[in-house]
C-alpha cells in the first residue's frame, strides 16, 4: 500500500469524524485544507434518489451561479450570418457551421459549452454521439439552442452552469475556487443545491436528495446537512 503524503494525512485527520455539517462549516473546512500549489476548484457531488434510465426520472437544468465559477469558459457557437457576428461580438471563442462540425468530427473539441441557433440543429445533430456523452450537446431546455446567441454566450461566460444526472444518480459540478471568500462559496453552493432541488422530476420516488458532499480538487470530501443546504 502506498504511503500517504504529509499533506494528505493532515487533510484526512482534519476531516475525520466530521459529517452532515452546515454549508458554512463545510466550506470553512474545505478552504482550510485546500493546500495544493494551484487554486483548487470547489466541487459538489449531489447523490439523488433517481434512476436516470427512466425518462421521468431524468434530472437536468441550468443555474446562474451568483459569483461565477472562477473558470474561463470556452464557448463554441453554431451560427451563420448576423447570428455568427453576434456570437463573436459577445465573446464566443469559436463560431462556425459545417467547418466547426468537421473540426469536431476530427476529434478537436476546444470548448466547454456549445450553443446553436435552431436552424443549425440538423448539422449539430450529426455530432450527437460525440457531444452527448460530454454533456456538450445544445439543448433548448437549458437555453443552448436559441436565437438569442449573444445572451447565451454572455451567460456561459458569466458563470452559468449546466447540470445533468449521471447513470449512478449523481450530479457533479465545480462551483468556485478555494480562493473565493467563504461567504461567496456558501452563496454559490446554496444556489446550486436549490436549482437541483427545483429540478426534481415527476417520477422521483422516496428521498430525492440523499447526500451532498463538497470537496476541493485535491482534498477529501465532507457531507453537508441536506435539510438546511438551500437556506430556504
Amino acid at each position: 500500500m502506498a504511503k500517504l503524503g504529509k499533506r494528505t494525512r493532515a487533510a484526512r485527520e482534519a476531516f475525520a469524524g466530521k459529517e452532515n455539517l452546515s454549508v458554512e462549516d463545510a466550506v470553512a473546512l474545505v478552504k482550510a485544507n485546500a493546500s495544493a500549489k494551484f487554486d483548487e476548484t470547489v466541487e459538489l457531488a449531489v447523490n439523488l434518489g433517481v434512476d436516470p434510465r427512466h425518462a421521468d426520472q431524468m434530472v437536468r437544468g441550468v443555474v446562474g451561479l451568483p459569483n461565477g465559477t472562477g473558470k474561463d469558459v470556452r464557448v463554441a457557437v453554431f451560427a451563420r450570418g448576423p447570428k455568427a457576428e453576434e456570437a463573436q461580438a459577445a465573446g464566443a471563442d469559436i463560431v462556425g457551421a459545417e467547418d466547426l462540425m468537421e473540426t469536431i468530427q476530427g476529434g478537436t473539441i476546444n470548448f466547454d459549452r456549445c450553443i446553436a441557433t435552431p436552424d443549425m440543429m440538423p448539422i449539430v445533430g450529426r455530432l450527437g454521439k460525440i457531444l452527448g456523452p460530454r454533456n456538450l450537446m445544445p439543448n433548448p431546455k437549458v437555453g443552448t439552442v436559441t436565437m438569442d446567441v449573444a445572451d447565451a454566450v454572455k451567460a456561459a461566460k458569466g458563470g452559468e452552469v449546466q447540470f445533468k444526472v449521471e447513470k449512478a444518480g449523481v450530479v457533479h459540478a465545480g462551483v468556485g475556487k478555494a480562493s473565493f471568500d467563504e461567504a461567496k462559496l456558501v452563496e454559490t453552493i446554496r444556489a446550486f443545491i436549490d436549482a437541483v432541488s427545483k429540478a426534481k422530476p415527476a417520477g422521483a420516488k422516496g428521498t430525492y436528495m440523499k447526500k451532498v458532499s463538497v470537496s476541493s480538487t485535491m482534498g477529501p470530501g465532507v457531507s453537508i446537512d441536506v435539510t438546511n443546504a438551500t437556506g430556504n
